[in-house]
């Protein structure tokens, strides 16, 4: 859930930046692709960049392809899920350059190799693997085969890949019709119970905590499966959808378009439970608190089952000394404000400041405690931002 977060915050900081021309750089390396060929093609673009008229975007470009290659020294080979790298001039004044580079490991496997030089970074591969969080099954089937699958962020898991011949209609030389339809039923029973099974060792194996089961395919085959009862009581089945296909490829593609909608409600009905349920607590005085001192020594006492935070929360513990008194303490801050004076008149220096939000995810991460992102989108998530500082939390006991 840290790196979760730590991705969120370095894509919030990227989206701010914009260059004066077209010399900020986004390099997409997927996991196995050989560094030294990533190299080769930054040297590559680096003699095509003395082409650029502009000579503050020729330098600066170049400038920027330089510290991504120096950077590139330190790997071997590419994390195990890829390495995005974005680098360029994000200084305000033309005349002071001032070219930085930030560096993350998605979340997931990177897909493709991609280079690119703009005016903003190219965030939306990464982005896009922020956008689901939830695990979901998927099964794509028709009388003939079968596809089981797990659905994570934008990764297709295939678990396995399934045949029935139990729908085609040949008749075997002596079988009378009767007995011909009764040892096709029994087949397309099989059929059905070995893709059950397949999904409910998926599900197992994921411990039973994929949000639930979607299945596509064409026909009448997926709705005459999902009536089978074949699946553990476990499962949820959230859709059934039509799709022309049962492979992995196109099948999957369909199926998740015609899904996009019931996933992104499964989104936002999640959110909404939680928050529901926060707001009864907080309406009865229950077991809940809010704002960061509290629920920072919630989470310190080991008392907080449920930590719950607006994904737009910026807090940050700024330790500060005074010029004057000497005096030295920690304040809690909300974004880029900050103190100047002391009480007794002496002018403040910040010592250190850290995220408040991502010490609140430690001690979470330590004590066992589930932590939830919520959306300031909404009515409840505005609430949340607003009227309870942005953080909260579902207690254990009453303390």
């Amino acid at each position: 859930m840290k790196k979760e977060y730590e991705v969120k915050r370095e894509l919030k900081r990227l989206s701010t930046i914009r260059g004066a021309g077209t010399e900020l750089i986004s390099v997409y390396i997927p996991p196995g692709f050989l560094i030294s060929d990533e190299v080769a093609k930054l040297r590559d673009e680096h003699g095509q960049a003395s082409n650029i008229k502009s000579k503050t975007t020729r330098l600066n470009v170049q400038g920027a392809l330089e510290k991504i290659m120096q950077y590139l020294k330190l790997y071997k080979t590419p994390p195990k899920n890829g390495l995005a790298i974005f680098c360029g001039n994000i200084s305000k004044e033309q005349t002071k350059p001032d070219i930085e580079l930030f560096s993350m490991e998605p979340p997931q496997p990177i897909k493709a190799n991609i280079y690119r030089c703009d005016s903003s970074f190219l965030l939306e591969p990464v982005e896009r693997m922020m956008e689901a969080k939830d695990i979901y099954g998927i099964v794509l089937l028709d009388g003939r085969e079968a596809t089981v699958a797990m659905l994570k962020g934008t990764q297709f898991i295939v678990e396995k890949k399934l045949r029935s011949f139990a729908h085609q209609k040949v008749h075997k030389g002596g079988q009378s019709a009767a007995r011909y339809d009764r040892a096709r039923e029994e087949s397309i029973d099989d059929y059905y119970k070995s893709v059950g099974d397949t999904i409910n060792d998926m599900f197992a194996k994921y411990e039973f905590k994929p949000k639930g089961l979607i299945v596509g395919g064409p026909g009448p085959t997926k709705d005459n499966f999902v009536r089978s009862k074949v699946l553990n009581y476990q499962i949820k089945v959230l859709g059934v959808f039509d799709t022309g296909y049962t492979d992995e490829n196109e099948g999957a593609r369909e199926l998740l378009e015609r899904a996009k909608d019931l996933l992104s409600e499964q989104a936002v009905t999640q959110e909404r439970n939680v928050m529901e349920k926060f707001m009864s607590e907080v309406a009865r005085g229950g077991l809940v608190v809010s704002g960061y001192e509290k629920v920072k020594a919630a989470l310190e006492s080991n008392n907080v089952s449920k930590l719950i935070i607006s994904e737009d929360a910026e807090l940050y513990e700024v330790k500060y000394k005074c010029s004057n008194c000497g005096a030295e303490f920690t304040d809690v801050e909300h974004g880029n404000e900050r103190k100047i004076h002391h009480d007794c008149g002496g002018n403040l220096a910040v010592e250190s400041a850290s995220d408040a939000i991502e010490l609140l995810i430690d001690l979470a991460d330590k004590n066992g405690a589930e932590v939830v992102f919520i959306s300031s989108e909404s009515q409840y998530g505005k609430q949340l931002l607003l009227g309870f500082g942005g953080v909260a939390a579902m207690l254990r006991y009453r303390g």
